[in-house]
């Protein structure tokens, strides 16, 4: 039996440890495994991270017994708790091993989704996970270009590419892929990748780079705020069946959206909001507590909304001003989110 790796927020959530926050996380955060083969520079479970080892991103993560934590997640989702589990897979040599352990316990929870985000290297794996119970398969290209993808990440963006579409293709609507913004790509590279995305039915987890101390990208910036929610708008559109058409883009940035309304459009707020799977709000993930907000993980507030639309520069949305944010908002408050549906304590 061995110890698993839960988020400090899900821990809270599901009562393994007392926690203060303003609303407990929808999905269970699992990390599997610790200290990876792969050597992703901004990561700090890379083999050669010298970042501390219960860390993945910002998150810290809390050792539990392994039928322990199951059996507390098990109650939790039959409580309506949570709504799904999110296992985040280390590359270890028993890595496919321990998965499957994971996916075959979930089996006494009948209904409860688990998503797995590991690393494939064929379709036939993929086949195997969703044979053996995922519901989902996260598989993460995280940087935009090839030759960013070769020095950062290491292997070849084009066979990653590749399988991602063949795995989409043969799981239409099931597959994921994390897109982190700021590892030097320009905002129309990521843009085109995007769209090439969606276009295949992969679902888009976007992420801002986060500096982490003890990883080669440790003074690396995080990204531009304004470029950041011009993709944000971006992406909302083509979830909403937008033409990619729609936005415009010289050599290297998002310039104009040819939208009517914009404003009246993302009123709800919710391109802002963190994407990705259904009930994934990962907060705090790549953001700072009583920071401005890459990703929101809960309503925006008028004034989070008016500066989101300021921070983007499109001429349609610099001029909104507060009340009329406010109006809609209200009406907004009443919508359900397909992925913010609750609030996870950061590591700090």
């Amino acid at each position: 039996m061995q110890d698993w790796k839960l988020s400090i927020g899900t821990a809270g959530a599901i009562g393994l440890r007392h926690l203060k926050t303003d609303a407990p996380p929808t999905t269970a955060y699992i990390m599997l495994g610790e200290r990876c083969l792969r050597n992703c520079a901004f990561c700090a479970q890379a083999r050669a991270s010298t970042a501390g080892a219960k860390f993945l991103s910002r998150v810290a993560w809390h050792g539990e017994e392994e039928d322990r934590a199951i059996q507390a997640i098990g109650q939790a989702y039959r409580a309506g708790k949570i709504k799904r589990v999110c296992l985040q897979v280390v590359e270890t040599p028993d890595s496919f091993a321990i998965v499957a352990r994971a996916l075959a316990k979930f089996k006494a929870y009948p209904g409860l989704p688990v998503v797995v985000s590991c690393h494939v290297a064929k379709v036939e794996q993929a086949e195997e996970l969703f044979a053996l119970g995922a519901a989902r398969l996260g598989i993460a290209l995280d940087v935009a270009t090839p030759a960013l993808f070769t020095r950062i990440k290491g292997g070849n963006f084009e066979q990653r590419w590749q399988l991602l579409c063949d795995c989409a293709a043969k799981f239409p609507g099931q597959i994921t892929t994390h897109l982190i913004v700021g590892l030097g790509e320009t905002e129309k590279e990521m843009w085109d990748l995007m769209c090439a995305c969606v276009a295949r039915k992969i679902t888009v987890a976007l992420f801002a780079f986060t500096p982490l101390q003890g990883t080669p990208l440790a003074t690396t910036p995080p990204p531009d705020r304004s470029s950041y929610r011009r993709l944000q708008i971006g992406l909302e559109l083509l979830r909403r069946g937008y033409p990619a058409a729609v936005v415009h883009c010289d050599a290297t940035r998002i310039t104009a959206i040819d939208v009517p309304q914009l404003a009246e459009v993302l009123a709800n707020g919710h391109a802002f909001y963190t994407c990705g799977c259904p009930d994934c709000n990962r907060p705090y993930y790549n953001d700072h507590p009583g920071r401005l907000l890459y990703n929101y993980h809960r309503p925006l507030t008028p004034a989070e909304l008016t500066a989101a639309f300021q921070e983007s520069g499109l001429a349609q949305l610099v001029q909104v001003a507060p009340f009329s944010a406010s109006r809609h908002l209200k009406a907004a408050a009443k919508e359900p989110s397909a992925n913010v549906t609750a609030k996870e304590a950061p590591h700090a």
